[in-house]
């Protein structure tokens, strides 16, 4: 697939605080439902970059396959948390809002399992993965695992050396 537009080249500054505010949402949570939340967004969106990236990563972190694999129907399968649940169902309610008004439900569930704080760090994974997901997809981008958590990892160096200064 060739990209038909390299968003860190057209908008480095801009791109550069987006990914910015990625990682730091991204930290303020659990990495392994981090993990589940922008895996199952991805999957809504059909943007195989994300599924691809964040696949890799939840493998790295420990996820196990069946974990991966059962995403798609996460309500049948016996295998996550009711935490787990009321987050994946409160990331279908957000990333499906054009789709009807699941999200009282979901947020009911969503009440029950996460502090306010923890209700904000979520909404906002999910808000960046499907920032994400419409980047990816809407420019044609596909990107190396490693090369962006290498990326990262030099983002978060830089913004640690500047804190400190």
């Amino acid at each position: 697939m060739t990209a038909r537009l390299e968003p860190f080249t057209a908008a480095p500054s801009l791109m550069k605080e987006w990914q910015r505010a990625s990682i730091a949402i991204a930290a303020s949570l659990d990495p392994s439902l981090a993990e589940l939340v922008e895996i199952r967004a991805s999957q809504i969106n059909g943007c195989a970059n994300c599924i691809n990236m964040h696949t890799t990563y939840a493998r790295e972190k420990g996820e196990t396959e069946q974990r991966i694999y059962l995403l798609p129907a996460w309500r049948e399968a016996p295998c996550y948390t009711d935490r787990e649940r009321a987050a994946l169902g409160w990331t279908e309610a957000l990333t499906r809002m054009c789709e009807g008004h699941t999200h009282v439900a979901a947020y009911e569930d969503l009440k029950a399992h996460f502090t306010g704080e923890e209700q904000v760090q979520l909404t906002l994974m999910i808000n960046i993965i499907n920032g994400w997901n419409r980047i990816a997809v809407g420019f044609g981008g596909w990107a190396d695992p490693a090369g962006v958590k290498a990326a990262s990892r030099a983002l978060t160096a830089q913004a640690g050396k500047a804190v400190a200064a």
